[in-house]
């Protein structure tokens, strides 16, 4: 079992930028595939960022250049570093952690992009 607790949403406003972080605890850490993912009101949850084991990183094209996500295996912790951001950023934002057959997620948090 793999818990997730993401922190770091907020209110921000358009042009700024937030860190989201993702504190692991359960399971192996460095086993897992980790990346974030977000849904904003009604539409589907899609990929934002995902690092896998061996670093490798696989983005969405609506945030490449913009998000970056970096992972610290010491503290068992992923990153997303969020710039530039825009009205359409607006969503949850989830925390994943997959080594299948198993795939975890975290609660999400709010980020929502307004002047």
């Amino acid at each position: 079992q793999v818990q997730l607790v993401e922190s770091g949403g907020g209110l921000v406003q358009p042009g700024g930028s937030l860190k989201l972080s993702c504190a692991a605890s359960g399971r192996i850490f460095s086993d897992y595939a980790m990346g974030w993912y977000r849904q904003a009101l009604g539409k589907q949850r899609e990929l934002v960022a995902r690092i896998i084991r061996g670093g490798s990183i696989d983005s969405g094209d609506s945030v490449k250049g913009r998000f970056t996500i970096s992972r610290d295996n010491a503290k068992n912790t992923v990153y997303l570093q969020i710039n530039s951001l825009k009205p359409e950023d607006t969503a949850v934002y989830y925390c994943n952690a997959r080594n299948y057959p198993y795939d975890y997620w975290g609660q999400g948090t709010q980020v929502t992009v307004s002047s």
